[in-house]
């Protein structure tokens, strides 16, 4: 699991859109090896949507109606709606849950965001810890309920991805701060915010509280960072060859 007094990288980025968020989460990727330090990533959207890698968009034509601004992530999942969240990211090396399954992981990973609903006097559970949930997967990702999704109030809140290679274990996954009032296409789509619960944070506060989280949580170091001339340049690029289009 996460070494104790490990030194992290933080990069926290300010608002931007689908295609340049995810588009950045791949660029730390393809750049991480043996020698980097872990990532946490921090950030916020425009007014967009991400879908899961193997979900196809034409399906979900109708969603341009909610934005155009529409990108893949790395991950697979269900469709998120953006523009209200605020979402971190993780590269870690692989050699940190090298005796854990993919579902352990999730849970050990997901003990931060667990401490930081805590942090807002919310009881938060994981979903396979609460009687009479119904586990199911569903093609919205707040929809449905898998074992380490995070509820409150037996309702889901947020919802978090993971992939895996032989180098790296990638994780991202956001926090819904605000209500989105226009909902006459999205139905019950969105989930539950903190809005929704009667807690209102700017982004500025919530990523304070998330760092907060994370640092207590698995009680590392964390050096301030930003993407380096490599990273930078294979953002560019991907950006140019993969991201900069409309599905």
């Amino acid at each position: 699991m996460i070494d104790k007094k490990s030194r992290f990288r933080i990069i926290v980025n300010t608002q931007n859109s689908a295609k340049v968020n995810m588009c950045r989460d791949e660029a730390l990727m393809k750049n991480f090896n043996e020698s980097s330090f872990p990532i946490l990533r921090i950030y916020h959207w425009n007014k967009s949507i991400t879908i899961g890698i193997s979900q196809n968009l034409k399906e979900y034509s109708y969603l341009n109606d909610f934005s155009k601004d529409i990108a893949k992530r790395v991950t697979g999942g269900g469709v998120l709606f953006h523009g209200h969240d605020l979402s971190y990211s993780l590269v870690l090396p692989s050699s940190y849950f090298k005796d854990y399954k993919i579902k352990e992981s999730y849970e050990k990973i997901c003990y931060f965001l667990i401490n930081f609903y805590k942090k807002l006097g919310l009881n938060a559970n994981y979903a396979k810890d609460i009687e009479d949930i119904n586990l199911s997967k569903n093609e919205f990702c707040q929809v449905g309920f898998e074992a380490y999704d995070i509820l409150i109030n037996k309702d889901k809140i947020g919802g978090n991805a993971q992939r895996r290679t032989k180098r790296l274990v990638f994780q991202h996954g956001s926090i819904p701060l605000y209500s989105i009032k226009d909902k006459k296409v999205l139905d019950n789509k969105i989930g539950l915010t903190l809005e929704d619960l009667g807690i209102v944070l700017k982004y500025d506060e919530a990523t304070k509280l998330l760092i907060e989280a994370f640092k207590e949580t698995f009680n590392v170091d964390l050096i301030n960072s930003h993407l380096d001339d490599n990273e930078k340049e294979e953002e560019k690029k991907l950006l140019k060859e993969k991201y900069d289009f409309i599905y």
